[in-house]
């Protein structure tokens, strides 16, 4: 299972949104360094498309796809030289996949900034900086490591060492080590490495009902935020985190009322889920049946065989081939039977790219 972990400035939301995602109890106080240790959720990502499946296989059960979140205690400037809880910090965020950068998008005089004003360009370039650096440390170490093999001329060595190279010249000009375009294969070689700014960013914009949202503000900030995160190549999803947290425990009928009363148009946390997944650079294929439709998760551009493996590891090493149709192709036909007689049941073999929204049947040895 992939994890995302939730980072951000001290005071900005992420124990709060994290409640609203998993439903947990993690401390979310209104004070720097409360979340001391991570806290883990396994979140669903809702997809109406299960549902729909279900419903014409007349499912006992749905279990969706999923995703981890992380939430990761504050970080401050100098985090890279272990300021705060630097080194824990670090040392957590590195066992993730993708980095959920939590960043304050409201004014409000009775909720402390560490920084005494709301500036989100500022914030994301200060949480950027310290993951630079440790990057940095990372890099450089690994290449002092290597120059015995370097002067031995071990190809190995040599290879590593350019790419390096250039992941500490992107870094040294202040940019994420993920400028430095590295092919799937020269990632692999440094993977163990586990550097933070080669992993995927979602920026999350925090508002708040009530407030003085910078998209409403109307000075400028907000725009540039926007346009800051664009030009890092980055995604970004804007969210209330307190909102979310308390329609938690109000009924999902009674949710859109409240929302239209709070002035929330939409489900922000359904939206973040998503981009999280997409992030994450997942898709969801499906199997179906009368005791259960159940959504799976494979890398995008990912074969036949490793979703077959998704299910069970023997799939992949003795798979033969797969009967695959669209979701939406199926609940339009109505049965499985009838996805077959008109033609729409394809079988597929082992270079079968599969596609998000597939339901597929395996046939293995």
């Amino acid at each position: 299972m992939l994890k995302i972990g939730i980072v951000g400035l001290p005071n900005v939301g992420k124990s709060t949104l994290f409640n609203a995602l998993t439903k947990a109890s993690v401390p979310a106080e209104n004070y720097p360094f409360c979340t001391i240790d991570p806290s883990v959720g396994v979140v669903g990502v809702p997809d109406e498309r299960q549902d729909k499946l279900a419903e014409l296989s007349g499912s006992e059960k749905t279990l969706p796809a999923v995703i981890e979140f992380v939430d990761i205690a504050g970080l401050v400037k100098g985090a890279s030289e272990g300021e705060g809880l630097g080194n824990q910090f670090l040392s957590h965020i590195r066992e993730t996949d993708a980095i959920l950068e939590m960043v304050r998008f409201f004014d409000d005089p009775d909720v402390t900034h560490v920084h005494g004003d709301v500036d989100p360009v500022r914030d994301i370039e200060i949480i950027n900086l310290e993951l630079m650096l440790a990057d940095q440390q990372s890099v450089k170490g690994r290449r002092e490591r290597l120059q015995s093999e370097l002067r031995a001329g071990k190809k190995e060595a040599v290879a590593e060492d350019a790419i390096l190279a250039r992941v500490e010249q992107a870094l040294s000009v202040g940019q994420l080590a993920r400028t430095a375009e590295l092919s799937d294969e020269e990632a692999k070689i440094i993977k163990s490495l586990n550097l933070l700014t080669l992993k995927p960013i979602l920026y999350c914009f925090n508002g708040k009902t009530g407030g003085h949202n910078l998209n409403e503000v109307n000075d400028g900030r907000a725009q540039a935020a926007y346009e800051y995160v664009e030009k890092l190549g980055g995604r970004y999803v804007q969210v209330d985190a307190r909102t979310e947290h308390e329609l938690n425990d109000v009924a999902d009928e009674d949710k859109g009322m409240f929302r239209s009363e709070l002035g929330v148009q939409v489900d922000g946390l359904e939206a973040l889920i998503r981009t999280a997944y997409q992030t994450l650079g997942l898709i969801t294929f499906f199997t179906t049946g009368p005791k259960e439709t159940r959504a799976w998760t494979v890398k995008d551009g990912a074969l036949a065989p490793d979703a077959g493996a998704a299910i069970h590891n023997d799939f992949k090493d003795k798979f033969i081939r797969a009967e695959v149709v669209h979701c939406d192709t199926l609940v339009a036909d109505g049965s499985w039977a009838s996805a077959r007689e008109k033609g729409h049941l394809q079988t597929e073999g082992k270079t079968y790219p599969v596609k998000d929204g597939d339901v597929m049947v395996f046939l293995h040895s």
